[in-house]
């Protein structure tokens, strides 16, 4: 008797086991556990269409609806009901409605740096030897310099009266540096050349940057706008572009140059920085480059703001993204949002993206430069910007949530009160 009550324990624990094992398994309790505990939703969303499904259907009650559009409070208790049975509570923070317009646009950028900045060294032969002044003044390539002599630099032609003059009186310059986040110090004594008779530091320097790139978004209360999707670096250095100030226009996208082979390609396009003026450049971030407009952006057609959609609300399927392949013409084309990563701090690379469309593979090859910052819409909201293309497969690459974007922007959207336009 003992052994059969002995084996029957074993076999109830072993069933039980199973139970344990295969339970999270199967599709009711995958929805179960897929239910969150809190998340956060503008109040333009239908709460019952952003949460997951449980079983053969969903269904929500206890929700006060003109509280969750926004009228009256900015947490709503959503509860999941089988039958009439309480099932699952969910605490949803209610943000206002925020609508931005998407841009798409080709925009010609230009820069200019805080100080000057090093971009390389150069010998400096004088009657009497070969010396490069900046080595020894221990200046690195990469290095700002803010100051001479106390006066402060901004552009290149600023510092050859002043390493003249110090040369010509046989004295050296006192240079203010920024490297990285430290100020620093050094003095350098300018050596003549030999060929010219002029005196030099042996340094290679720049205080400007120009590309193209695309608008990503506008704002159209405050005006403040985000492109690119990614930082501006120095093409010598590879770091990023400390800036001062910066200018965008508008740009004449002319031809694409395909990419292939392991290859990007590039869009390439005119612009002059002296005509078609859009806008300042004040942030250049790992997010983008940011600044205020000061020109309507506006097409032909009315381009309408669109809401926008956290990174959590992003999934897996079409999308489309807007850029320019010829002239200033903003198209439309097919893409397909391969993953997507919810965030909840800032982070470049959010989610990985495929191009779909045939035309824009027949002309593109896929993602090129100059591509950058196009917007990527799904279901009618706008979520993110093209980044960086993949080296060794250009028909993919990453985007960035448009939520850390508008952050960089100055646009708060858990304390937006805007209304939609």
């Amino acid at each position: 008797m003992k052994k059969k009550i002995s084996a029957l324990r074993i076999a109830i624990g072993l069933c039980l086991l199973a139970v344990l094992v295969v339970a999270p398994l199967t599709a009711p309790v995958q929805s179960f556990l897929s239910i969150p505990n809190t998340m956060t939703l503008f109040s333009n969303n239908d709460p019952a269409d952003a949460l997951p499904a449980f079983g053969d259907g969903q269904a929500v009650k206890a929700i006060d609806q003109d509280a969750f559009r926004g009228q009256s409070a900015d947490k709503q208790e959503l509860i999941y009901t089988v039958g009439s049975i309480p099932i699952k509570k969910v605490s949803v923070d209610v943000l206002p409605d925020l609508r931005i317009v998407p841009g798409g646009h080709s925009v010609g950028v230009k820069l200019h740096t805080l100080g000057v900045l090093v971009v390389g060294h150069h010998q400096v032969r004088t009657p009497d030897a070969t010396v490069s002044p900046g080595e020894e003044a221990a200046i690195h390539t990469g290095d700002v310099l803010l100051e001479i002599n106390d006066q402060e630099i901004r552009k290149m032609e600023e510092v050859a009266p002043l390493i003249e003059q110090a040369g010509k009186d046989g004295k050296s310059v006192r240079i203010k540096v920024k490297r990285g986040s430290e100020t620093m110090t050094t003095k350098l004594s300018p050596a003549l050349d030999a060929k010219d008779k002029q005196y030099r530091m042996g340094l290679y320097i720049r205080d400007s940057a120009a590309g193209i790139g695309t608008m990503t978004f506008y704002d159209p209360v405050s005006k403040n706008y985000g492109a690119l999707g990614h930082v501006i670096s120095d093409m010598d250095t590879q770091k990023p572009i400390e800036i001062h100030d910066g200018t965008i226009v508008r740009s004449n996208v002319t031809s694409i140059q395909k990419g292939n082979n392991g290859q990007p390609g590039e869009k390439l396009a005119e612009f002059s920085m002296n005509r078609n003026h859009i806008g300042t450049i004040t942030k250049n971030s790992p997010f983008g480059i940011f600044g205020k407009l000061e020109s309507d952006m506006r097409q032909t057609e009315e381009t309408k703001a669109l809401p926008i959609a956290l990174s959590d609300e992003v999934k897996k399927g079409p999308a489309v993204i807007r850029t320019v392949l010829e002239g200033e013409k903003i198209e439309e084309f097919d893409v397909e949002i391969v993953n997507s990563v919810p965030q909840d701090h800032p982070a470049t690379k959010g989610m990985i993206i495929k191009v779909t469309d045939k035309r824009l593979l027949a002309k593109t090859g896929g993602i090129v430069q100059g591509m950058s910052g196009s917007p990527i819409i799904q279901d009618g909201k706008l979520i993110g910007a093209v980044t960086h293309v993949f080296v060794n497969d250009s028909t993919s690459g990453y985007g960035v949530h448009i939520e850390w974007m508008l952050q960089e922007a100055g646009i708060d959207i858990y304390k937006s009160d805007k209304k939609a336009s």
